[in-house]
């Protein structure tokens, strides 16, 4: 141990050079990650961080052997690896206990399939149980604990392998704040103190103030296609502090790097289908999410706030956040850098104008988005300017996987009903320019359409 609390570094356990991971072929083909360069080494406590989609849970899965890389190397202890990793468990959001196996018996049921014999299964899972805080529990099922309780004892299930290498993915993010905030804390105990054999953590995490709590090197990601944008060191001495002024400092500096910063207006335009480059997809942020947030920045004297005060104000974790900002940024409402969040004269604006002249303001905007001004195109052509829904599902689905061109769709009537620009008939399944006539009795939001996620 060094004199702040960290462990000494030791020798490479992990090494992935240039890994990539890919799923599909021809039209179906989706790059999950390129370009993966990772080491992790005897001692470390490392976080990967980044929003939804950039794969952190598939590199997760590659290091433990679950899947296999595309291309590139997966190296553990300087030898390739080929299957699932024998040093390596993973300890996932849900408990996945067996409802029928009393506490001992779920930690024991690990063991069995590695042959150990019966009594050692006994007396490893007993010690282990204590040393998670459930001595007394042994004969327990895992309907009579709590959540927390039911966590703890997936931890002691994973540890009892002893593995070289602990892999956490969102494991605290099915708990209440409490039973989240308490497990940290013991897991910190254990691993700094010795109590585990682990030699090293590696943990996914959607939460930036968990992972600046918990973690010595912070590997943040990007996605389309996932990559590494940045590693960020965490010196900060063990225990940590929330409040104090080092820990969010570096709290901000991940925002930063995370959330980046606000490009040119072209740039942050984007394509949309059939022109050049890959199509600007819409952030799924709801109309009211906007405005709340621009109106919170507005209440600034300088009318620029932190992101981490933002986020802390508004969500549970920063995956919540970022569309919101991201679809500010892209209508010229904020601007974005170095972790700090300021209005926009536009944006300003909007905050304090009235119902009326935010719809005024939010359509001279959204109508400069490609994916909206494509949208009207394609309805401008019809004679009767409607068109239908699937027409538009096909396009994007040459675009973006099923799903995401569904939710792409449901954001782009969603902002262009609010705009007055176009809106949505269930009775047909059809999206129409509105005009002076009345609007049939059967169009709805487009949230009531039978496939939307929205």
């Amino acid at each position: 141990m060094t004199a702040h609390g960290h462990k000494q570094l030791g020798e490479v356990l992990v090494e992935l050079r240039n890994v990539c991971k890919s799923y599909g072929r021809g039209d179906k083909y989706t790059e999950a990650l390129r370009g993966i360069n990772l080491t992790i080494r005897e001692g470390e406590f490392v976080a990967l961080l980044g929003p939804s989609g950039c794969g952190k849970s598939t590199l997760l899965r590659i290091i433990a052997g679950l899947i296999g890389a595309t291309s590139g190397e997966v190296l553990y202890r300087g030898k390739p690896l080929r299957g699932v990793n024998p040093n390596t468990t993973i300890v996932f959001q849900s408990f996945a206990l067996y409802p029928w196996l009393t506490v001992q018996e779920n930690v024991e049921a690990a063991l069995e399939p590695l042959g150990v014999p019966r009594l050692e299964r006994t007396k490893r899972a007993l010690k282990l149980i204590d040393h998670v805080g459930l001595d007394g529990f042994e004969t327990a099922y895992p309907r009579e604990l709590s959540g927390g309780m039911r966590q703890k004892v997936g931890f002691a299930r994973a540890m009892a392998v002893e593995p070289e290498l602990l892999c956490l993915d969102e494991p605290f993010s099915s708990l209440d704040v409490l039973s989240a905030e308490s497990l940290r804390g013991e897991l910190m105990e254990l691993w700094l103190s010795g109590g585990i054999p682990t030699k090293a953590i590696l943990m996914v995490s959607h939460n930036i103030e968990e992972a600046v709590f918990m973690a010595d090197r912070l590997v943040i990601m990007d996605k389309n296609p996932g990559h590494i944008v940045a590693e960020l060191n965490n010196t900060l001495p063990h225990p940590r502090r929330r409040k104090e002024k080092a820990f969010l400092a570096m709290v901000d500096q991940v925002y930063g790097q995370i959330v980046g910063r606000t490009r040119t207006e072209a740039e942050e335009l984007g394509s949309a289908p059939g022109e050049p480059g890959a199509t600007r997809a819409l952030p799924p942020a709801p109309i009211s999410a906007i405005s709340g947030m621009l109106e919170r920045v507005n209440e600034e004297l300088t009318n620029k706030i932190d992101i981490y005060r933002l986020a802390d104000e508004f969500v549970d974790d920063y995956d919540e956040i970022l569309p919101i900002i991201e679809a500010a940024e892209l209508l010229g409402f904020v601007n974005v850098e170095a972790g700090d969040l300021s209005l926009t004269p536009l944006g300003q604006a909007f905050a304090e104008g009235s119902i009326q002249a935010r719809k005024e303001i939010f359509a001279a905007r959204v109508k400069r988005v490609p994916l909206i001004r494509w949208i009207l195109t394609m309805l401008k052509a019809q004679p009767d300017q409607r068109l239908s829904w699937d027409v538009f599902i096909a396009a994007l689905s040459r675009e973006f996987p099923p799903e995401v061109a569904e939710r792409q769709l449901d954001t782009a009537v969603d902002w262009g009903r609010y705009a007055e620009l176009f809106s949505y008939d269930n009775s047909d399944n059809t999206i129409f320019i509105e005009t002076e006539h009345p609007v049939p009795q059967s169009a709805v939001p487009v949230s009531e359409h039978p496939t939307s996620e929205s």
